[in-house]
């Protein structure tokens, strides 16, 4: 047991600064989002099976939405830049600009060295959610996805419908190449619906019962051209457990929509970050 020091309550007592400020990024513009989305139509739609994913594409300047259908279903959430898939979703870097849970307004940004906006959520039926309680909220980047190895690791046994399995199978079946493949590409997710959070005695990553209902979605601008892959969890609503063959799961609707001709008039896609990449050398 460590000695506690006599000044231990002043240097708790330090007020916390906020690492990074967002003042200066330059904010999404939603109500012109928001006019291009109306009169759009639907271009394509997805059906995400329980205990599955699916890929989708979404041109930049295009929405796509997230909905469940039938029943509370939590999703896993990759985003690559569909020229260039190196370039994927960061959630640490996204997580740091935003918060441990994303909503209206927030963007998800990529990689290094890219470091953009890749898409700007515009809707979010369960902004009302706020943080309950318990500290938890909904729409989370600060867990990393179910995966075989942890479940491995923690009960044993070869269980292949975690969502990173199911990630990594429809990757490697969109691009036509081995799971062996495709399974490097496969990265921390942003897990749509899920309600999670950090107890406040031992720090420790928790889940609860998703508060998402059918008709629930959220809904996205796509700023590049994105390939998406979403997998519907094996944990279904996330209240008990999420590598399971037999907690209730259901599916997730994909859908993409296109604006008319010109209502996006002004708008650019962004470009890479301005670093020189030259690190000092």
């Amino acid at each position: 047991m460590t000695t506690r020091p006599d000044d231990a309550a002043a240097r708790r007592e330090i007020a916390p600064v906020i690492c990074y400020p967002v003042d200066t990024l330059p904010a999404p513009d939603l109500a012109g989002y928001r006019a291009a989305r109306q009169g759009a139509k639907k271009v394509d739609e997805v059906v995400v099976a329980p205990r599955e994913a699916s890929c989708f594409g979404v041109p930049a300047g295009q929405f796509f939405r997230i909905t469940s259908v039938e029943g509370p279903q939590v999703g896993d959430l990759n985003l690559w830049n569909a020229q260039n898939l190196t370039e994927r979703f960061y959630s640490g870097k996204t997580r740091a600009l935003h918060g441990t849970h994303v909503t209206t307004g927030d963007r998800l940004w990529s990689s290094f060295p890219a470091l953009r906006p890749m898409a700007t959520i515009v809707e979010d039926t369960l902004g009302w959610y706020g943080i309950d309680a318990f500290g938890g909220s909904v729409h989370d980047v600060i867990g990393t996805r179910c995966d075989p190895y942890t479940h491995n690791l923690l009960a044993g046994g070869q269980y292949h419908h975690c969502c990173h399995s199911n990630l990594t199978r429809a990757l490697a079946d969109a691009l036509d190449i081995e799971p062996t493949e495709a399974e490097p590409l496969v990265h921390d997710v942003l897990n749509v619906f899920m309600c999670t959070g950090f107890t406040r005695d031992t720090g420790q990553y928790f889940m609860k019962a998703s508060p998402v209902r059918p008709g629930d979605y959220i809904e996205f601008f796509a700023e590049i051209d994105l390939l998406g892959a979403l997998s519907a969890c094996p944990g279904g609503d996330c209240g008990a457990e999420h590598s399971s063959d037999t907690t209730p799961c259901y599916p997730l609707l994909v859908e993409v929509f296109e604006p008319k001709e010109g209502a996006l008039s002004g708008w650019e896609s962004p470009t890479v970050n301005g670093y020189d990449r030259s690190h000092g050398r």
